[in-house]
């Protein structure tokens, strides 16, 4: 796991009688601004060489600081480091732990609404809705139809959701105990601790370290039916990672500002702003959970590097306290 301080980025062009190449590279460093630079320009100039010499290769790097680009580190910004395990700040403000070899899973209880308004539902009552206006003469009317008909539809819809919503959410959630309580009783020299978290569950292995590309890491989180984004992002950043702040939008406050929607490292011109919004959520974060310990299941074998982990996670989570979650 590489999580750097300093990041550059290095742009080339070279002209052809017929078009231009442009070439931009990150550089990263945890010693200096400068030595970013200097790997930035090494990195551009190398992937210059090999598109001259006609390899497919991609002209820019993607902006998301939290990519899938397999040999760039996550690009987010570095509030502390305890240990081996570093605290960033994510693109949407929160702070996230991310750990090398220290296992954590997320087991959503994914609701879906039971009811939805597709693209046909929709067309066949603006189609109703033209052809009674058609039969009655008046445009009015098709028109207050067309538009009416899927408004009513989707308030209806809407409405009964709304209402099964709860039985939904805890049958949901019934599904996702259910499959971790199954991977418990097949792995019990396994020492999980298991936290609710606003979208289900999260899981923190204390008995053992892992490689988050290895095959144990890669069958454990299958078995749990971990979201398989999450899987692979663990495979190439080389870490495990765990959200620890609560998001903005499930707190009940509304932000004075909205967040500069730049990736780190910021441009000058969004830092002023950037740092005013970090300072009024700052102010609400502290009253809410990011999740809650509810249990331990399994052995009670205890890593060190895990226990050390945990304690910071428990720590920035307000793992062990009342507040509400977001």
């Amino acid at each position: 796991m590489i999580i750097p301080y300093f990041w550059a980025e290095s742009r080339l062009q070279h002209k052809l009688p017929s078009r231009q190449i442009t070439v931009r590279r990150w550089g990263w460093s945890d010693i200096s601004q400068a030595d970013a630079q200097a790997l930035a320009d090494q990195r551009a100039q190398e992937a210059m060489d090999r598109i001259q010499s006609g390899e497919a290769l991609r002209r820019r790097e993607p902006k998301a600081a939290y990519d899938c680009a397999d040999g760039v580190p996550i690009r987010e910004e570095v509030v502390s480091r305890h240990g081996n395990a570093v605290i960033t700040r994510n693109s949407y403000g929160s702070l996230c732990l991310n750990a090398p070899d220290v296992f954590f899973a997320d087991v959503d209880a994914e609701w879906h609404p039971s009811l939805q308004m597709n693209l046909r539902g929709c067309l066949t009552m603006i189609v109703a809705g033209v052809a009674a206006g058609l039969i009655l003469k008046s445009a009015l009317i098709g028109f207050v139809l067309a538009i009416g008909l899927p408004w009513l539809a989707s308030l209806v819809i809407g409405k009964i959701n709304k209402k099964r919503r709860p039985e939904a959410e805890a049958r949901a959630k019934e599904q996702a105990q259910a499959t971790i309580h199954a991977f418990s009783a097949a792995h019990p020299s396994w020492h999980l601790r298991m936290y609710e978290t606003p979208a289900g569950f999260r899981l923190l292995a204390m008995h053992d370290v892992f490689d988050p590309a290895g095959e144990a890491a890669r069958e454990a989180l299958a078995e749990l039916s971990a979201d398989k984004v999450f899987v692979r992002l663990c495979t190439i950043q080389g870490c495990f990672r765990a959200r620890v702040s609560p998001k903005s939008w499930r707190m009940k406050y509304r932000a004075p500002l909205s967040l500069p929607k730049s990736k780190w490292p910021f441009p000058a011109e969004h830092l002023a702003l950037r740092q005013q919004w970090i300072e009024a959520y700052d102010r609400h974060a502290p009253s809410y959970a990011s999740c809650r310990f509810i249990d331990t299941l399994g052995s009670r074998t205890t890593h060190p590097e895990a226990e050390a982990v945990r304690a910071v996670h428990d720590e920035y989570c307000h793992a062990h306290s009342d507040l509400p979650l977001a």
